[in-house]
């Protein structure tokens, strides 16, 4: 049994792997330690990600779907239902729920402000999730306040949730630590999630770093410029001499 673990957990690898290679070649994950972009809130850091460009081809939306079963099977997951954040979250949700021939619903950011006021889609207004099992599908896991949000929201319905796939993880602490009930999600109310929800991940930030140097995208020199981003994001810009541009308030 444990052997067939570790094949396993190899051709899980594998498939992380072919996801970071099939990411950096098209531009779904820049890596730009020397000019680093600038995020929205102002601060410069070496790494961007649009995961979106991943739909323009079947092949690489089937990559993600992959790896995610992979995870199930791996992490003997198997829920009732795929959920998926709006909006990115649903595109990657669909592709797993359709391949799984599960039901699939789509969790909102907030309620809606008119008609049936949903904030969850795909269940009938009058009715919850009735404890089953969900699987939530979002986009990237980045600080992972919107993420835990979702992940309260689906218990609030009733829905079962302890797990949480992302296509992408910066693995932040801050993120980490939402998602373990330590931090809150909600900075003006201070609610936290009571219970952890795992988050795991088709690429994480480490495998993607990995990856990069063994193909030569990224030189030692480089590779270790991001390791230090991952230890300490918000500084790292003005450590390198890319302080945080200030947003002029409109």
């Amino acid at each position: 049994m444990e052997d067939n673990q570790n094949h396993y957990k190899i051709f899980l690898d594998n498939l992380s792997k072919r996801l970071a290679m099939t990411s950096l070649k098209i531009g779904a994950i820049k890596l730009r330690p020397e000019d680093p972009f600038e995020w929205v809130s102002g601060y410069r850091m070496p790494i961007y990600n649009d995961n979106r460009l991943l739909l323009c081809n079947a092949d690489y939306r089937q990559q993600v779907a992959e790896v995610f079963g992979a995870m199930m099977t791996y992490y003997d997951i198997n829920p009732s239902i795929i959920a998926g954040t709006s909006t990115s979250g649903i595109p990657p949700a669909t592709t797993l729920a359709d391949r799984l021939g599960k039901p699939l619903i789509y969790v909102r950011d907030k309620p809606k402000d008119h008609g049936l006021h949903n904030q969850i889609e795909g269940i009938p207004d009058e009715s919850d999730l009735k404890d089953k099992r969900i699987l939530l599908i979002e986009d990237l896991i980045s600080t992972g306040g919107s993420s835990a949000k979702t992940v309260q929201a689906i218990r609030n319905a009733k829905g079962s949730i302890d797990t949480c796939f992302a296509i992408f993880t910066y693995e932040l602490d801050k993120a980490t630590n939402m998602f373990a009930g330590i931090e809150p999600y909600d900075k003006e109310t201070g609610e936290k999630l009571s219970t952890p929800c795992i988050v795991r991940a088709a690429l994480t930030y480490n495998t993607l770093l990995e990856v990069a140097e063994e193909t030569g995208y990224l030189k030692e020199a480089q590779v270790e410029m991001l390791k230090e981003w991952r230890a300490d994001p918000f500084n790292w810009g003005a450590n390198h001499g890319f302080p945080k541009v200030e947003k002029q308030k409109k």
